[in-house]
């Protein structure tokens, strides 16, 4: 089968030293989220680079995933190449994932995804190897993970990465589209873990640690798996970083919201960047939250960031 990869900076400039270029990653589902004013680009891995990107710049940010050979395929790559977002996309003989979004009257989506699609197919091929050699930072998530190939593929990427690679764990539960051993393999794999109050509560069901409170179930999980950060949000009521030591807390900006699709990936792309620009714990986690709640006050999940976000 032949596989077809575009857009990929898989060859860049290098530095005046020779060195290898180091790219930050989104890897998993490249999807369309089919909302009620039409459909907009999507998924958590690219809605990640995209926003890191928007401050560490494009070239070497860079979204993972996988193609059909469709007709969405071609205006996923357009749509990207419109956001200024490089991608390795390989075809692979399923449809281009969608996910049918509702939304309620806080704007709080649902979501219906499409199963045995083209994202849940990618595979671990000889360009996607030599992305992950060269990572300093790569998002991936448990949804991505729901099909064996996939799921392969995320952890062989994983294991290739350098012993200094940012390896986020952004966990987003959707549907019935994880299991325990998916979530408990991925944690072993994370140096970093992004979660939300609602799915801490079902990882303390179903680790087996319920009776206890949020703060120290976050911190039960930060030394269980030796993490070097946990990232938690609550929503309206704010969001916490954790690392060994020290906990960092920010309340959620009041704005009005048009939707959140994407808020919580910009929130993971903009503290990630902060982090690998050298801000301070507590900055990075503040600039994230100011970003994501800009965010919830656009349609769709890849909007141009104003210039007073950035570095």
């Amino acid at each position: 089968m032949e596989q077809q990869n575009v857009n990929t900076p898989l060859s860049p400039r290098r530095g005046a030293g020779g060195e290898a270029p180091r790219y930050v990653v989104g890897l998993g589902e490249v999807l369309w989220d089919v909302l009620p004013e039409g459909k907009k680009l999507g998924g958590a891995p690219a809605n990640f680079a995209y926003h890191a990107g928007q401050f560490l710049g494009s070239d070497n940010t860079i979204a993972i995933s996988a193609l059909g050979e469709d007709k969405l395929a071609e205006e996923t790559i357009e749509a990207l190449r419109e956001h200024n977002l490089n991608d390795l996309l390989p075809r692979v003989p399923y449809p281009t994932g969608t996910v049918q979004v509702t939304l309620d009257e806080q704007g709080i989506p649902t979501y219906d995804i499409k199963e045995n699609v083209a994202w849940d197919n990618i595979p671990f091929d000889e360009d996607i190897q030599q992305i992950a050699r060269n990572c300093r930072a790569v998002c991936f998530g448990s949804l991505a993970q729901r099909n064996v190939v996939s799921r392969e593929t995320i952890h062989r990427f994983l294991d290739a990465t350098p012993a200094d690679c940012v390896k986020i764990f952004d966990i987003n539960l959707r549907q019935q589209f994880y299991t325990k051993e998916i979530i408990k393999e991925s944690l072993q794999r994370c140096n970093i873990l992004k979660i939300n109050d609602e799915e801490l509560v079902l990882i303390g069901r179903m680790f087996g640690y319920p009776g206890l409170d949020i703060e120290n179930k976050c911190w039960l999980i930060l030394g269980k798996y030796n993490l070097d950060m946990l990232v938690l949000t609550c929503g309206t009521n704010g969001s916490y970083v954790f690392t060994p030591g020290q906990m960092s807390f920010q309340e959620t900006p009041k704005v009005e919201v048009a939707d959140t699709v994407g808020a919580g990936d910009s929130f993971t792309g903009s503290f990630c960047a902060a982090i690998l620009s050298g801000k301070p714990v507590t900055e990075a986690h503040k600039l994230a939250v100011q970003v994501s709640a800009y965010v919830c006050t656009q349609n769709g999940a890849m909007p141009t960031l104003p210039d007073t976000f950035r570095f």
